[in-house]
């Protein structure tokens, strides 16, 4: 699941489209939004959601720290880094957490501090992620928890989509010219 989180992400549309740098802290910021929504899950599950969501925490931090050393960042500045994405990390999940319970303002205000470090000036990258967390979030809670648990497998939504529809919709029947 964590693997999910951290490889089928298209970065670079969240680095375009959130006019976010290209940088370890950006793709960090990228991916504890997608793990965060994979824990929300993971802890309707009982146990085997808990320990899914201690899992992939845990690997979300051997593979933080794995890419700083592959950037070359040194120790100190590296222990440093981490602190600091450690407290990032669980005053998202805080924001995250009230912002999905509640309305449409709260999710863009966790947003806005949390992915964009309070610096997005453009409320259409806000719509536009509030809408991409509530879609993901609509489509990660139909998933069964069996088969979640089992397989880990999360097929994330496009950043942007055309003609976007609510997975959970039923389909409308359609009607003739003869009104049959």
């Amino acid at each position: 699941m964590y693997t999910c989180c951290v490889e089928r992400i298209n970065y670079d549309d969240f680095f375009e489209k959130c006019s976010l740098p290209d940088t370890l802290n950006s793709w960090f910021l990228v991916a504890q939004l997608h793990v965060w929504m994979c824990l929300v899950r993971m802890r309707q599950e009982g146990r085997e959601g808990k320990y899914m969501c201690q899992f992939m925490v845990h690997s979300m931090w051997e593979d933080v720290e794995q890419r700083s050393k592959i950037m070359g960042i040194d120790a100190i500045q590296r222990k440093e880094g981490m602190r600091a994405m450690t407290e990032m990390f669980y005053a998202a999940l805080f924001g995250y957490d009230e912002g999905i319970l509640s309305d449409d303002s709260v999710l863009a205000a966790a947003l806005w501090r949390n992915l964009f470090n309070s610096e997005c000036e453009d409320p259409e990258q806000l719509e536009l992620m509030v809408g991409y967390v509530r879609k993901q979030m609509q489509y990660v809670d139909s998933l069964d928890g069996d088969d979640l648990i089992l397989t880990g497998e999360v097929k994330w939504r496009p950043l942007v989509e055309q003609n976007a529809q609510s997975i959970l919709k039923v389909a409308t029947p359609t009607y003739n010219d003869t009104g049959l």
